[in-house]
């Protein structure tokens, strides 16, 4: 199982040819199973651009599997941890969301595909 990145789905959604999309297209072409995160499900309705578009995004992504992390402190402590131990190998990832992604995906035992 694969847990689509939000760069992926966008890049996708948006219509881009690229390696990124071209892959995913062979994921949906393959019958592939994958699923987002519930971050991703945010990120992508944020960045709807008027209200129609808003709808249309929410109807599609309602019929994606959507993967949650449990709401407790140790769930964000496991995230915090995560981004000390990259900050710690020089990594700085781009952000806080970023990681809760990455979470979700090790938490679920999913590959994370992502840019």
């Amino acid at each position: 199982m694969i847990l689509v990145d939000t760069s992926v789905l966008i890049g996708f959604l948006k219509g881009q040819v690229d390696d990124r999309t071209g892959l995913f297209k062979e994921i949906l072409s393959r019958d592939i199973p994958f699923g987002i995160s519930s971050y991703t499900y945010q990120e992508i309705l944020q960045g709807a651009r008027n209200e129609e578009e808003f709808q249309t995004l929410k109807d599609y992504l309602s019929t994606q599997h959507i993967y949650y992390l449990e709401p407790e402190a140790a769930t964000y402590e496991k995230a915090a941890k995560l981004y000390f131990d990259l900050r710690r190998k020089g990594i700085t990832p781009r952000s806080t969301l970023d990681m809760l992604i990455a979470l979700t995906a090790i938490e679920n035992n999913l590959a994370l595909y992502t840019q």
